[in-house]
């Protein structure tokens, strides 16, 4: 009996060791024609942020938010076909995830040298988000952003592991979901309905939605 136990530890073990298989980005390439519906084929998501920006979001947010989508535990009904009649599947998640998290989006137009064509033209325009700047004091903004949510959203705002990038997001997305966060209706990630965002005036959040429409870097 102990013989056996020792083996199966041993095989525990070296499972446990074994590398991860690497996601399948051509999977998760089309996979994401049907995101595209909402998001755009660059994970652009929606001109006026009724859909959020997915595209260089950090990996593991990415998995957690299908997975939440599709356990119900988060709730978005246009989500719904796409994660539950879909039945997406945990590999389907991390192949869509890593494409995703994969796309670059410029900050600024393109230089264009006179050889491309119409088309071409138009779908290096299609890659840049400019968000454009929100109204707010910068100074109390940044003060705020750095000392309550650096530590989760990284310095500059790009999120880390299983929090997202905020940089670059869709200023009315972003406030949608502070909204929902500050009624209970999403979670934060502190247990509780109570967390960060609930000891915030409405201004200091103006500010800091503003602080980060000012933080987002030109690709040189």
């Amino acid at each position: 009996m102990l013989r056996i136990s020792l083996v199966s530890l041993m095989a525990a073990l070296l499972v446990a060791s074994a590398p991860a298989l690497a996601a399948d980005l051509e999977k998760g390439k089309e996979i994401n024609g049907t995101c595209a519906a909402c998001h755009s084929d660059n994970g652009q998501g929606g001109k006026r942020g009724e859909y959020p920006r997915i595209a260089g979001q950090q990996v593991k947010y990415i998995e957690s938010q299908l997975r939440n989508f599709r356990a119900r535990s988060r709730i978005n009904i246009p989500m719904f076909p796409y994660t539950q009649e879909r039945e997406l599947s945990d590999e389907d998640i991390k192949d869509i995830a890593a494409y995703l998290s994969g796309i670059e989006l410029d900050t600024k137009m393109p230089t264009y040298t006179g050889q491309e064509d119409a088309l071409t033209r138009l779908l290096m325009a299609e890659k840049v988000m400019i968000i454009p700047r929100a109204e707010g004091n910068l100074a109390n903004g940044e003060a705020i952003f750095q000392k309550q949510c650096a530590a989760c959203h990284g310095k500059t705002g790009r999120g880390r592991g299983m929090f997202p990038m905020l940089v670059g997001q869709y200023t009315n997305y972003l406030q949608r979901q502070v909204d929902l966060y500050l009624k209970g209706d999403r979670p934060h990630d502190e247990e509780g309905v109570v967390g960060v965002l609930n000891g915030l005036k409405a201004q200091d959040i103006q500010d800091i939605l503003a602080y980060l429409t000012a933080i987002q870097e030109p690709k040189e």
